[in-house]
């Protein structure tokens, strides 16, 4: 190989840049330093050293529903759906736009009313379908958006969109940015982690999704699994103690150090502070992780599935302890809210899984004074169609997927409570009043945060990116 055309000259433990400088190639050492530096020659320190406003968050706990539940079964009631069931999705309803190639080539696209019934809840009014009377029971909690929308229409560059801002991979997810602009928040524990129900089908769930993408590696997502190792390789070997582990990782730490100082590389920096926190992580992890010492009645407010470790209901029980140790952004993923077909034999399923746990969680932090500070967010990548997929029948019908409008739900952490945000029109097809688009949800969030999306950004391949691309507005209406 030869050695000048890469960026590291082994024989001589030197980076390229370094291998300039002393070639005497001063100007060009400056320029290949500005090149390779993330933030510019100019810029140093952490990439928030103040935050842009006063906080009203100081975490996230994003309950991600993946498959994209149904709108029009759950939140959004359209009674005139149930009046023109079975006819025909009218055309200057649909206005031409794009369907998936599921339902695209149907020769009739005939509209479904929802099965369930709906009533408004507490004392802000707000919509429920009886499958969720748990999540009811909290709605003068919740801000409901049912005017969200995406130009994404297919699972995987929609669910990449809501967690990275860009339907393309390779970019850095929400907790990453956070990770990064905010620091880390508890020395023992990451800033971010995430957690996905166990024993769920349904679309594949890719570690890019809670990656840190161009982002040095340490602002990636930890995923914690149920069973007797949280996370993957942090336990000691057997015959391994925690005085030989710590011997070992101060000599790992020289050798490491040694090569930072020859090669500048600042993912060696990075290394050093992960094995760093994955020593105090087997401390710290076995704790947070460990239910003996909830009570019953948490237990009960949970749900008796909460019992069982890698359930939904557990993951909602963990990420309050996880909140509780100040753990930034805690991302829950659970999935199986792809109904195609037989909605009515599926989606109340997925409805007696979470229901319980969602609203136990918004309770539980209520309860705990940690709502103020944290907020909740419960919704998936995009809606669900008010057109049958496949063949109507009488007690079954599928329902594809639908980016035009959906609903989802926020509560906590300087979110306005008990209102419902934007509008869709009488076929819960088109948002009619106060849009909210991805990037400006993502915006929103941010800003809770008390970050503004537009100055937090990284330099990657010669420009500037952010979570919200070049797009986004914060939604001040459902700000509290």
């Amino acid at each position: 190989m030869n050695r000048q055309c890469t960026g590291y000259d082994s024989a001589n433990g030197m980076s390229r840049r370094q291998m300039l400088s002393r070639f005497g190639l001063g100007l060009g050492a400056v320029a290949l330093a500005e090149l390779e530096s993330p933030l510019g020659a100019a810029e140093t320190g952490p990439a928030l050293p103040a935050l842009h406003l006063a906080p009203k968050a100081k975490r996230v706990i994003y309950l991600f529903q993946s498959g994209a539940p149904s709108q029009i079964d759950l939140f959004d009631h359209k009674p005139l759906l149930n009046e023109l069931h079975g006819t025909e999705l009218p055309e200057e309803v649909r206005r031409g736009q794009r369907l998936t190639s599921m339902s695209g080539n149907q020769a009739s696209l005939p509209l479904v009313g929802s099965p369930y019934k709906f009533a408004q809840h507490g004392e802000s009014g707000t919509w429920f379908s009886e499958l969720l009377p748990h999540t009811a029971a909290v709605a003068d909690q919740l801000c409901m958006i049912s005017s969200m929308y995406t130009e994404a229409i297919n699972h995987g560059p929609a669910v990449t969109f809501f967690q990275t801002g860009s339907q393309f991979p390779g970019r850095p997810s929400m907790g990453a940015w956070l990770n990064y602009g905010l620091g880390a928040s508890n020395a023992n524990l990451p800033s971010f982690v995430v957690l996905i129900s166990k024993n769920e089908g349904g679309q594949p769930l890719i570690s890019r999704l809670w990656g840190s993408g161009f982002l040095p590696s340490e602002h990636q997502g930890v995923r914690f699994r149920s069973g007797e190792d949280p996370v993957l390789y942090l336990s000691n070997p057997s015959g391994i103690d925690a005085n030989s582990r710590r011997a070992m990782l101060h000599r790992l730490r020289e050798l490491h150090e040694l090569q930072l100082e020859r090669t500048g590389d600042t993912e060696i920096e990075a290394r050093i502070g992960q094995y760093e926190l994955a020593y105090k992580m087997q401390m710290s992890i076995p704790d947070v992780t460990n239910m003996a010492s909830e009570p019953e009645h948490i237990f009960k407010l949970y749900g008796e599935d909460s019992r069982e470790p890698g359930t939904y209901a557990a993951n909602c029980l963990l990420a309050r302890r996880l909140a509780e140790q100040d753990v930034r952004f805690i991302q829950l993923y659970h999935r199986g809210w792809d109904h195609h077909a037989n909605v009515p034999g599926r989606l109340p399923g997925k409805c007696q899984q979470t229901d319980q746990a969602s609203a136990a969680l918004i309770t539980d932090l209520h309860q705990r004074g940690l709502l103020e500070e944290t907020l909740v967010v419960w919704g998936g990548e995009f809606g669900r169609t008010n057109y049958c997929q496949g063949k109507l029948a009488a007690s079954k019908f599928g329902r594809d997927h639908h980016p035009r409008c959906f609903s989802i739900w926020a509560a906590g952490g300087g979110i306005k409570p008990g209102i419902t945000y934007g509008k869709t029109d009488p076929f819960s097809y088109n948002v009619t009043q106060d849009g909210v688009h991805i990037h400006d949800f993502q915006a929103t969030l941010l800003h809770l945060l008390g970050i503004d999306h537009e100055q937090l950004t990284y330099k990657h391949q010669g420009r500037r990116y952010r979570l919200t691309d070049v797009h986004g507005n914060v939604v001040p209406e459902i700000v509290a």
